[in-house]
């Protein structure tokens, strides 16, 4: 088999997923990750579609039904904690015969990293800072750790992709700004009522409460309008008074503990709410997947499905290619690009949850009050264009080939 061994960098949904199948396909793959351990925060995510079969095939839905955030859908309130709307999500998704599950972030990487146990090598707390490609293979330099040759490099590291920008170009020529950035981070679970999701407007922002009921853990969102550049959102102290100054002054409902938890949580997210877009996804040795490929922003609800598609094909395009780039890359771009293109379609989810004006929020308050918005919901999820390519190449085979010991650095 040609180009055995496989640097991905990311130990997030798509770098654990893609290190899985390469390894059952019988590659090396190594995941480096900037972080000292695992990232186990971040919000609750949907597995629908395709995404689904990815997680039958890894053995893992059992124990993916049994971690299920279980929400039963969101509550719009006033300033006094009134509910001025609701929508029920679960019941949409009852009577339409859905078979998608939400599970946390966390949760999930959890699972895949237990799945890779023995058969993956990690570097927890290292990055890399430069790489150098030729015509049979790539050195990376870690930061910390030297020089490495590998035969391939994968970019599984998001939003700012370091990946992307050694191998691609500046970041800026990708990402597009959707003019809002959001905040999420652990919340007492008092804030919000069980099993719901709790959403406090005002115009151009929301403050919200994401309680699970398979979580004795609440989660504090905050969201709101602002143009590109405005400030850095990787800078800390830029972040810290931009939702200071955005969310401090307002006395209303939960806001003032809400952002106090967001302050104060050490693994605090924080980011513009952006989507990336790029005409190719691999350059010589080294290809993207994921978030740092085909972002589709939090609030398109299918950055889990991609990843996790995504990630399968690349494998698989890999296996099918007996190793061979320049047949796979192409083939993997091919196959995913239709799902891509229409997930990135985020319809009407960022105006019903963050509206312009007053206005804007008592008429989408009063919509959901109303039948014919679940009625609504409901058909939308029927009429919406599924993801029907197929996972898997001509090569049927996923008989798992004899994978080699590696070491493996787990925090």
């Amino acid at each position: 088999m040609r180009n055995e061994r496989i640097l991905i960098s990311g130990a997030g949904i798509a770098g654990q997923t893609l290190a899985y199948w390469l390894a059952r396909h019988g590659f090396r793959p190594t995941i480096v990750e900037r972080a000292a351990g695992l990232r186990l925060g971040g919000q609750g995510v949907d597995i629908r579609e395709r995404a689904i079969e990815v997680i039958e095939r890894m053995g893992l839905t059992a124990q993916v039904r049994a971690a299920a955030a279980d929400v039963l859908g969101m509550r719009f309130v006033d300033a006094g904690g009134r509910i001025r709307g609701e929508v029920n999500m679960a019941g949409i998704k009852e009577r339409i015969g859905s078979d998608e599950v939400e599970i946390m972030r966390g949760d999930l990487i959890r699972l895949l990293h237990d799945r890779n146990a023995g058969t993956v090598e990690y570097l927890f707390g290292e990055s890399i800072s430069a790489l150098e490609q030729d015509a049979d293979g790539v050195t990376v330099e870690f930061e910390r750790a030297g020089r490495r040759r590998f035969d391939l490099l994968v970019g599984a590291d998001g939003l700012h992709s370091a990946v992307r920008r050694l191998a691609f170009g500046p970041e800026q020529r990708f990402v597009r700004h959707r003019d809002h950035y959001f905040a999420f981070g652990d919340a007492d679970a008092a804030l919000g009522p069980d099993r719901w999701v709790t959403v406090y407007n005002t115009p151009g922002a929301m403050a919200g409460v994401y309680r699970s009921g398979a979580h004795p853990q609440a989660k504090a969102y905050l969201a709101f309008r602002g143009p590109s550049g405005k400030f850095d959102p990787r800078d800390p102290t830029a972040v810290r008074r931009a939702l200071t100054a955005r969310f401090g002054d307002d006395p209303a409902w939960h806001v003032a503990s809400l952002l106090e938890s967001v302050l104060a949580d050490d693994e605090m997210y924080f980011d513009a709410l952006a989507q990336v877009h790029m005409p190719e996804w691999a350059s010589g040795r080294v290809v993207l997947v994921g978030d740092a490929a085909y972002c589709a922003s939090p609030v398109s609800g299918s950055g889990a499905e991609i990843a996790l598609t995504g990630a399968y094909r690349l494998a698989d395009e890999l296996a099918a290619a007996d190793g061979d780039h320049e047949r796979a890359f192409p083939r993997y771009e091919h196959a995913q690009r239709p799902s891509v293109r229409r997930k990135q379609q985020i319809g009407p989810n960022l105006r019903l949850l963050v509206p312009k004006t007053r206005a804007g929020i008592v008429i989408r308050n009063t919509l959901t009050r109303l039948p014919v918005l679940e009625s609504m919901a409901g058909m939308e999820r029927i009429m919406a264009p599924r993801n029907t390519e197929p996972l898997t190449t001509a090569r049927t085979d996923t008989t798992p080939r004899s994978c080699p010991a590696s070491a493996s650095s787990r925090p």
